[in-house]
């Protein structure tokens, strides 16, 4: 091992352990990569990451209130992307006490490296979700699909791509079509520019960005070759390659911008809470599930949830925001009261609003994946060189997701250029133990390197739903997302493998000897592959959902009967409750949803600001 590597580790130790009571916990990497041969090895780098201030942050995480107050002025529950910029936003006001409620643990470490995306899904970090009854979709796990859903601080930002992403105006202007005031780009972008802190504004430009925000946003500190060998097969095909999709150009391929800093992950707790930890008017409580909303005839004025075994209430002065997410939010609003009547009355639950909307409209991006060999032998991505490299300065293989950074969007033959339907995503190169099915489940094939490239529909129009399976609130709820129902969400991904393959048929891609080496399913047998036909068939058997979940707590204006909360994010018929989360989606954006969401937390902390006469963050922001 490189001498300046090994003082850089031993420095780690005696600077990260200056604070009394360093966080420590969490799985360990040894945990996430069962069988494998290399285990006094993960032991010693999770180790070594465990302490490390740079990527750990073990002296900067938030302190959990060990008994939370009996009161507050605010309680936000689900401390995910959306709820940690809540949380954090209205603890700037110092007379608001603040509750942040999160059913999970805080972040462990070996999530803060890029290169572990996903590692931690299917641990106690993942709410394990799975639907039923799928008659179009995941047929070969028998009508079965997995939704994977972060069950931590910081929610699915602790596990996601981290890709940033706003979707395009078009999405926006959809949604003030459907009586949505308030929401078109305009009145949107504003907010995206106030969470921004863009490292890279030299490249990008400042017309589309800013700095100075909560998120960090920049590109990775490594990329594999290959990823600009996909850049340059999307020219030679006439798409475009710009600097991002944000702005002036929203299609093509690109490297993308992606909420991390100096090549470790920023999830929204990072963001939001830990520079903020030190407020006493803010409290999270960590391992707290919320199990109902409490009302006083219609208004929202404590919340029950179970903390240590144990059974709690707090009451509420002022307002409940709830930020579940796509499944908890719609599960919790239910087991509260609110929603369908028939349905709440077959449970016996007693019905404090009829909301038939709460559950439905959910949606989610879908997927298809084709798998191709390179003429290069399989290695290992992970390895000592490279962990010493990353522990030394957070650059190298582990700094990035591999392929994973790398993004298309483009239009199908079912749209316009403005209003792009399909988006691309690719995975390869990524420097993390084998043996994790969350992190890739790509087959080495022949012994070469293997590469996925995956087309992803982002205008779906089937609709699926969400119900309670039972009055207990720790048991999961009944989910069928209908996915592919719809034959239009077939035909835009069969046109999006289609463009997958003319990539591949190009003449830098035959430079990398590129092979399609997917095998064909057995189920799909009687077509040509690959063929429309073979495509038709096999999306319905192997479906990949991209778990951007969204719509089951859809906004709308009163005059619409299946919304669920108004343009301010407040709850039909209730008072002192909103929702705020990727459910209130009236439809889901064009692209990765995490920078949405917190614009959507965002805006909820200004709504309420501005309702009790506070100024907001965006009009102090525009002050500066």
């Amino acid at each position: 091992m490189d001498s300046a590597y090994t003082l850089n580790t031993c420095n780690v130790r005696s600077e990260a352990l200056t604070c009394t009571r360093p966080f420590l916990g969490g799985p360990q990497l040894t945990d996430v990569c069962p069988g494998t041969r290399c285990t006094l090895f993960l032991t010693l780098l999770n180790t070594l990451v465990d302490i490390h201030p740079k990527i750990a942050d073990p002296c900067g995480r938030v302190e959990p209130v060990k008994t939370p107050n009996l009161r507050y002025d605010f309680v936000v529950i689900g401390g995910g992307n959306a709820g940690a910029a809540i949380a954090g936003r209205l603890s700037e006001v110092p007379e608001w006490n603040v509750l942040l409620l999160e059913a999970g643990p805080d972040e462990p470490a070996g999530a803060e490296i890029p290169s572990n995306l996903q590692a931690f899904l299917d641990t106690e970090l993942d709410w394990k979700y799975k639907t039923s009854n799928e008659t179009k979709a995941c047929q070969a796990t028998g009508g079965v699909c997995s939704w994977p859903r972060g069950k931590n601080l910081g929610g699915c930002t602790v596990h996601h791509g981290m890709a940033y992403h706003r979707g395009n105006s078009q999405d926006y202007k959809r949604w003030v079509t459907m009586g949505n005031w308030g929401w078109s780009w305009n009145d949107v972008f504003p907010y995206f520019l106030l969470s921004e802190d863009n490292r890279e504004i030299n490249r990008v430009g400042s017309a589309y960005h800013s700095t100075g925000g909560p998120l960090p946003v920049e590109r990775f500190p490594w990329q594999p070759d290959f990823a600009w060998d996909i850049l340059e097969a999307g020219k030679e095909k006439g798409y475009k390659a710009p600097e991002d999709l944000i702005g002036d150009e929203i299609t093509g391929f690109t490297v993308a911008q992606t909420i991390s800093k100096n090549g470790v992950r920023v999830s929204s707790a990072a963001s939001y809470l830990r520079p903020n930890r030190f407020r006493p008017n803010l409290h999270v409580a960590l391992n707290a599930t919320a199990t109902k909303i409490l009302f006083t005839e219609k208004k929202a004025t404590g919340v029950q949830f179970r903390m240590n075994g144990l059974l709690r209430t707090v009451r509420v002065r002022r307002e409940i925001v709830l930020s579940g997410g796509s499944v908890n939010s719609p599960q919790l609003l239910l087991l509260s009261g609110v929603g369908p009547a028939d349905d709440l009355k077959a449970l016996k639950i007693p019905v404090i609003q009829d909301l038939p909307g709460v559950g439905e409209n959910l949606h989610n991006h879908v997927s298809y994946a084709l798998d191709f060999t390179l003429n290069e032998p399989t290695e290992r991505d992970l390895t000592s060189p490279v962990a010493d490299q990353y522990l030394h300065n957070q650059t190298g293989p582990m700094s990035s997701t591999g392929l994973a950074q790398v993004t298309g969007v483009l239009a199908s033959n079912y749209t316009s250029p403005d209003d792009p339907d399909l988006q691309f995503y690719f995975a390869g190169y990524q420097a993390a133990c084998p043996g994790n099915p969350g992190i890739s489940d790509i087959h080495s094939y022949d012994g070469k390197r293997t590469v996925r490239f995956t087309a992803v529909n982002i205008h779906p129009k089937s609709r699926g739903f969400i119900k309670l399976a039972s009055k207990n609130p720790l048991e999961p709820p009944y989910i069928q997302s209908n996915d592919l129902v719809d034959p239009r969400d077939v035909q835009v991904l069969i046109d999006g493998l289609n463009i997958i393959l003319s990539l591949a048929n190009t003449t830098v891609m035959a430079k990398r000897g590129i092979k399609l080496a997917t095998i064909p399913l057995q189920q799909c047998s009687n077509y040509e592959f690959p063929s429309d036909e073979y495509f038709n068939c096999a999306v319905h058997q192997d479906t990949r959902t991209e778990n951007h979940q969204s719509g089951s707590c859809k906004m709308g204006p009163s005059s619409d009967p299946m919304a669920v909360v108004d343009p301010e994010l407040k709850v039909h018929g209730v008072s002192g409750l909103r929702v705020a989360d990727a459910s209130i989606m009236p439809q889901v954006v064009s692209g990765n949803p995490s920078a949405p969401i917190t614009m959507i937390g965002e805006r909820a902390a200004d709504f309420i600001k501005k309702e009790y006469g506070i100024p907001t963050a965006l009009s102090e922001n525009q002050d500066r």
